[in-house]
């Protein structure tokens, strides 16, 4: 008979297959886990590309039906199919990360069904209910119903303790992005790895560009676009590679803001190995995504956040991140700055100038933290010891 347990794991998105696939490797290794892989469909194939980049796949795939989705009608699809996915066979614990509509979702049915939810990410607050929307409010309506509280980071379980959650249900983790993305960056290229090869141009300084948060949408996407022109064309010798978003809205407002230009490339969804090996050999990060502020501190690499808030504060504090808003004066302006501290025109080899900003999302040891955690939810393990608080004395310009 088999005594494992069963621990679902809910995954939605790409962001969140890339953080969960740790989770699930960790809890594979353990005697007493089962974990289950259900996906949900909100970003449809990519989310199976990116678990085959870990070497998984789903034992439950839920499907949405086709075409847009508003956000009411997303979670509403997605909690009736959870509800029906976690029925049976027995589960025993369900997993979810972050603050997406399946992480709503996923936390809710089983909060409905009495299964214990562990929250992986938990603690992260903006400050403003309404941005990011509607993802502000997701994990602040996850943590109502969740029974055990993984924070990333010691400010995110003070951002906890300040809601009343208690304090015995909280353990510091770090992140697991930190342990996917220095994993994905040391995987060897399997046959053609074309987008960071063709982004190289003989050695030139990379800069990685992303943007596609909803309260982005439209004009602000559009100044993003045009702040990249401008310094496509002050900087010639940079290449700069926007990984422009599977939403058609967002790329069609990158591409009518990007004239066509030799150092700019827009590339469609990039595997996340390819996508870790380019950060990894990057200068400058530009993006509005939460993501990708913490995996560039893995490689200490500078980050302009285009947004106006951000719950990723450690990286502000710790100098690796600046919001800079989505002006595209302000764009500019912080990125010739940063150029400047490389110390541009760039000789060969400045692209791999190592930083010496420490990282304060994690130490690359979150998804073990995360799986002996909930051993320890289910009665079946010690409780894990938190995270050492990472000190972040670096000076700030």
């Amino acid at each position: 008979m088999n005594k494992r347990k069963r621990i679902a794991i809910v995954v939605g998105t790409r962001p969140e297959a890339i953080k969960l696939a740790p989770v699930a490797h960790e809890l594979s290794r353990t005697r007493w886990a089962q974990p289950v892989l259900v996906t949900t469909g909100q970003h449809g194939p990519v989310v199976h590309e990116t678990l085959a980049c870990f070497g998984l796949r789903a034992q439950v795939e839920l499907t949405l039906p086709p075409g847009p989705h508003s956000v009411s009608d997303l979670t509403a699809g997605l909690l009736s199919g959870l509800g029906k996915g976690l029925s049976s066979p027995a589960t025993h614990a369900v997993v979810v990360q972050g603050d997406t509509s399946s992480a709503l979702a996923g936390a809710m049915a089983g909060f409905f069904s009495s299964i214990p939810v562990v929250h992986v990410e938990a603690g992260l607050r903006s400050g403003d209910l309404r941005s990011p929307f509607p993802e502000e409010a997701h994990r602040r309506m996850i943590a109502e119903v969740c029974d055990l509280h993984l924070a990333p980071t010691h400010a995110a379980r003070r951002n906890l303790l300040a809601e009343r959650v208690r304090a015995d249900r909280i353990l510091v983790t770090g992140n697991t992005v930190i342990d996917a993305v220095v994993s994905a960056s040391r995987r060897a290229p399997v046959g053609d790895d074309p987008v960071p090869r063709r982004a190289a141009r003989d050695g030139a300084p990379l800069v990685l560009v992303t943007a596609h948060r909803r309260e982005n949408w439209g004009e602000p996407i559009r100044r993003i676009g045009r702040a990249v022109a401008i310094l496509s064309h002050q900087y010639p010798e940079v290449t700069f590679v926007v990984a422009a978003h599977m939403n058609p809205l967002v790329r069609t407002a990158l591409e009518e803001s990007l004239p066509g230009r030799p150092n700019v490339q827009l590339p469609g969804p990039i595997p996340y190995d390819a996508f870790a090996r380019l950060l990894a050999r990057s200068i400058l990060a530009i993006t509005d995504s939460g993501g990708i502020q913490e995996e560039a501190a893995a490689f200490g690499l500078p980050v302009l956040v285009t947004r106006d808030n951000t719950e990723r504060t450690e990286g502000i504090d710790s100098g690796i991140a600046r919001l800079v808003g989505t002006d595209e004066s302000e764009i500019v302006a912080a990125a010739e700055k940063e150029f400047a501290r490389e110390g541009a025109p760039w000789g060969t080899g400045a692209a791999n100038l190592p930083f010496v900003r420490r990282n304060p999302y994690g130490d690359g040891r979150a998804a073990r933290r995360c799986a002996a955690a909930c051993g320890w939810l289910l009665g079946l393990t010690p409780r894990p010891p938190d995270m050492p608080d990472i000190p972040m004395d670096l000076p700030k310009e």
